[in-house]
């Protein structure tokens, strides 16, 4: 398998051309351009020599909102979005663009959660937009209010204290270098290796 494997590395670069989508006059000129010692190294993948993208491109320009990635002030960043049980075991996640705000997670987690309390920090302090929705489903809101608020919102400081699962579960999280720093180029394969990694912290 080693020697096999050597042997394809020699194979130039430009031996790849004849497997672009190319009418077959096309391809043969392509083959015998590669005895001809022609002085382009990569064979054009156009199909005319009109001004367009390679058709090489994997993605649209313009598609990172669809993969999940924004803009923040560390560069490109995806925001991971999770809900925890009483015991700090993962039930949901969302991904959105770093630059979103925490209640594009709260709208898609939280709307049809079967937990009977919900725990947040002040991010999610949005009294028509979450905790009043929560109300009305008969669930208990432990937030705490902005201090930019007039109307302070009492809650229970003790079940507050709760809230350390989820940060416990984010630090398990991190220590997968892949998580930590998404090697993956996709959202559904990001959040894939989510799910693989929160499953072992589920069984640990």
């Amino acid at each position: 398998m080693a020697g096999s494997a050597r042997a394809l590395w020699r194979f130039p670069r430009r031996a790849y051309a004849p497997l672009a989508l190319e009418p077959h006059w096309h391809m043969a000129a392509g083959v015998r351009g590669l005895g001809a010692g022609c002085g382009q190294r990569v064979r054009d993948d156009r199909f005319d020599h009109r001004t367009s993208p390679p058709a090489q491109r994997w993605c649209k320009r313009g598609d990172a909102q669809a993969q999940a990635l924004g803009r923040s002030r560390g560069g490109l960043s995806t925001k991971i979005h999770v809900t925890v049980d009483a015991l700090g075991n993962p039930t949901g996640f969302h991904l959105t663009p770093g630059q979103a705000h925490d209640l594009e997670g709260a709208d898609v987690l939280l709307t049809d959660t079967p937990a009977q309390t919900v725990i947040a920090d002040k991010a999610y302090d949005a009294q028509a937009r979450l905790i009043e929705p929560l109300w009305a489903k008969g669930k208990a809101v432990v937030i705490p209010s902005r201090a930019t608020n007039r109307q302070r919102r009492e809650y229970d400081r003790d079940l507050y204290k709760a809230r350390h699962l989820i940060e416990n579960f984010f630090a398990r999280l991190k220590q997968y270098r892949a998580i930590a720093t998404r090697y993956d180029k996709t959202a559904c394969n990001f959040l894939g290796a989510i799910h693989l990694a929160a499953s072992v912290v589920w069984l640990a």
